[in-house]
Formats: C-alpha cells, structure tokens, sequence
C-alpha cells in the first residue's frame, strides 16, 4: 500500500468522495455531507488530503484535515479537522484508516496545530471504534451538524 499527498480534487479524491456521498446517503437518508469544502483548505500548510492505492495503483481510501479555528461554529483557534475518512468497502479491516489517520495527526501537529477534531455520525460505528480505540473523547459540538441529532464530535490534543 502507498499513501500519496492529492488535491482534493484530484480525480481518484472525487471518485472517492463520490462513493463515500452514497454511502452516507444510504446510511442517512439523505443526499450525504453537505458541509462546504474548498480544495485550498487541504493545501499545504493550512491542510492535507491523502489517498492511499495498492501495489496495483487502485484507490482505496482518502482522509484529509484542515486548518479551523474560532469562527463562531464552536471550533477553537489551533483545531485541526478531519474530514472524508473513507476506505472503500473491500479494503476494510487493513489498518488503512488507522495509517491515514496518523499521518493526519503528524502532519496537522507539524504544521503547530493544538488539537485534532471531526465529526462523525451515530450511523457510522466503524468510525466511531477507530476514533474512539485512537485516543478521542467526545467533545463539544461543531460544524455544520452542531445542531444534529445524529451528529458525534470528537477531539484529540495534538501536544
């Protein structure tokens, strides 16, 4: 397996994003993450979006993190969000999550933020064991799905 810094509109990120949509769509009910993304936010040094391929060159997860700081949304100045953690359905249970998400949390601590944030949802479990099993606590809402029902926030100290 390799993990290579994209863009994050990269072709192989949209082809990604696109089955990660669905699969919130099915899960949810509804038409998926519509939380605003801009391909500068995952730039070098305000972000980060990686795609990990296998030996093949074949696509089989994304992760990426973002700079956020206090914008009234209850993130607080230093945060780093996590955003499109997603491994395609036959790759699952390889540890490829677990590796992107190190490499998140290196990189966003390199570059001096304070603490590592995401949301995730209640229909989502999978996430919620490898967040939860990689030293997150639920925290206080944020974001977009603050107001949600469904919606788990959770944050790790970077430092």
């Amino acid at each position: 397996m390799n993990i290579q810094t994209v863009a994050f509109d990269h072709p192989d990120a949209i082809k990604l994003n696109d089955r990660v949509q669905l699969e919130y769509a099915e899960r949810y009910g509804d038409e998926g993450d519509v939380t605003y993304l801009d391909p500068t936010m995952f730039k070098t040094p305000v972000g980060l979006y990686l795609i990990a391929y296998d030996d093949a060159g074949t696509p089989l997860a994304t992760g990426g993190w973002r700079t956020m700081d206090e914008n009234g949304e209850g993130y607080t100045d230093g945060d780093a969000e996590i955003k499109r953690m997603y491994v395609t359905p036959e790759a699952r249970g390889l540890g490829i999550a677990r590796r992107i998400l190190a490499a998140l949390e290196d990189d966003a601590r390199a570059a001096g933020r304070h603490r590592m944030v995401l949301e995730t949802g209640t229909k989502q479990p999978e996430a919620i064991a490898l967040y939860t099993s990689s030293g997150y606590a639920l925290c206080p809402k944020f974001g977009y799905y603050r107001n949600h029902d469904l919606s788990r926030c959770y944050a790790k100290p970077l430092r």
